[in-house]
């Protein structure tokens, strides 16, 4: 029979109408600080944790369920004669339910600027010792970490008296899960702190599911979302869906890397992406001006696909989109007219992400290969200094779509060739495992529009096929890397086309 249940918790979902029902089929109630008051409040009896261990709490509550008092009520095992029989000696009454959960260490350092004084401040001490011990003990203790136990509990405790061995075993299981989680984010954050390193030797990764997807990249593949719980910043899992069923894994990858491309652009933008790669992308002073360029630079591709809008959607641009298939629309925000027009005929999905400046960037990657990861910084490189190589500058204009086609390419598989005239996407050669053939595919895309047009290189021109296949097409200019031993042949191969070459600096290979 369980006669007493011991309440610490930061975290006080539901602990009031659970206490309630504890208190109703006769188990006794202790508590601590806050949850005390709580359920005095509430008119639910309890005891307080100085009531049983007779020592106040002190060091401004630092220090007040570690005694023997409740540590040997917790930890006795009720079958051991002599644990019970020293209970007995020392006035310690057993602890039958132990529910607590800890103080939000890594909600609190998640935040920008967190400083070590804070963040030391919430660290739990008691919390984790109550529950390692009482899942130490599980066959006499109940342990419970998460208040979306509290029902089943409840229903056990109601129907049999008691909670079975095969419950108390789980719970234990996630409590050790717990704290073993908890100690680690601790670790992590105070390691950073002392090594300022961004891959330390021992790497914590602290992820929650969120929900079970559909089915991953195929059908027959399962797959699940989870969330970073290191940090508390607003990204994709956050933005708020408005319409249409639930994001599948290939969904999420494309809206990842359209949304990505999208907050590049300062101005007016639309990025259209079909399989991770992008097949359409303008600029304009004017939304809907950009969305029919950005769909006109491809628009076979852009059948199924994912667009992303860093301006609000009214009705005279869901007009236009509205004759369109696409898969999913991201944007800032919707009119009510342009919504209800963009479903009425269709399940799409509509994602409204707010300011587009809230959503962050991607920090890190993280790729799992057989046997371990492969991490590394995020991509968010910026163009700095650009270095003209050729006897022929390009005008400003020609720079400005060297420029634009330089964002684009960042994000198109490699190996990546863009071409663009003013700011919009004429042509896109992506996926390929010779340079030349992405040349010849983003031509070929192209069709009349490749002539006057500029291009984009991911990676450094190893060989001038890709100099002479844009030069036969018409291309102009041409932006790239650099750093290839074959650098002055590929630049003078640009002067006797009369074409001009920008060198980056900078490779951005997307695998």
């Amino acid at each position: 029979m369980l006669k007493r249940a011991l309440i610490s918790v930061y975290d006080k979902t539901g602990i009031v109408e659970f206490a309630r029902e504890l208190n109703k089929i006769g188990i006794e109630i202790i508590s601590t600080g806050g949850t005390a008051t709580l359920l005095k409040k509430y008119g639910i009896p309890v005891k307080t944790v100085s009531d049983v261990t007779k020592f106040p709490e002190i060091l401004n509550g630092r220090v007040k369920t570690l005694h023997p008092a409740i540590s040997g009520g917790i930890l006795a095992i009720r079958g051991k004669k002599e644990h019970m029989e020293e209970l007995k000696e020392h006035d310690i009454k057993p602890i039958d339910i132990v529910i607590c959960n800890l103080y939000p260490f890594e909600k609190v350092t998640s935040k920008d600027n967190v400083g070590l004084e804070e963040a030391l401040e919430n660290i739990d001490v008691g919390g984790p010792n109550m529950i390692r011990a009482a899942a130490k003990n599980f066959e006499n203790v109940v342990v419970i970490v998460d208040p979306s136990r509290y029902d089943q509990v409840l229903k056990e405790l109601k129907k049999n008296g008691d909670v079975c061995k095969e419950t108390r075993s789980d719970l234990a299981i996630e409590a050790f899960k717990r704290t073993a989680k908890y100690d680690w984010i601790i670790y992590d954050f105070l390691e950073k702190q002392k090594t300022l390193e961004k891959f330390p030797d021992d790497l914590n990764l602290t992820y929650k599911k969120i929900k079970d997807l559909r089915y991953g990249e195929n059908p027959h593949q399962k797959a699940a979302l989870y969330r970073d719980l290191t940090s508390d910043k607003k990204s994709i899992i956050d933005v708020e869906q408005i319409a249409g069923k639930e994001l599948s894994w290939n969904n999420f990858l494309d809206v990842n890397t359209s949304l990505g491309l999208a907050k590049e652009f300062d101005e007016p933008a639309v990025v259209i992406v079909k399989h991770a790669t992008p097949c359409g992308v303008a600029c304009d002073s004017d939304i809907s001006d950009a969305y029919k360029k950005a769909y006109s630079a491809d628009p076979v591709s852009a059948f199924g696909g994912i667009v992303s809008l860093n301006r609000k959607v009214d009705l005279e641009l869901a007009r236009n989109m509205s004759s369109a298939h696409f898969d999913c629309i991201i944007a800032p925000d919707f009119d009510e007219s342009g919504i209800k027009l963009l479903t009425q005929r269709k399940p799409l999905i509509l994602l409204k992400t707010g300011s587009f400046s809230q959503v962050i960037d991607n920090d890190i990657d993280i790729v799992k290969i057989s046997g371990g990861l492969l991490i590394q910084e995020h991509d968010n490189s910026k163009l700095k200094d650009l270095k003209v190589v050729t006897k022929i500058k390009p005008t400003q204009e020609q720079l400005n779509s060297l420029i634009f086609a330089w964002k684009v390419v960042k994000y198109v598989k490699s190996n990546g060739i863009v071409l663009v005239k003013g700011q919009k996407t004429v042509g896109i050669g992506a996926g390929q495992t010779s340079r030349v053939d992405s040349t010849k595919i983003a031509i070929e895309k192209a069709k009349n529009e490749v002539k006057g047009s500029v291009m984009a290189s991911d990676g450094f021109i190893p060989f001038r096929d890709v100099v002479d296949e844009a030069a036969k097409a018409g291309v102009v200019a041409i932006i790239q890397p650099g750093g290839s031993i074959n650098d002055e042949k590929i630049v003078a191969t640009a002067n006797e086309y009369k074409i001009s070459m920008v060198f980056t600096g900078l490779r951005c290979f997307r695998h």
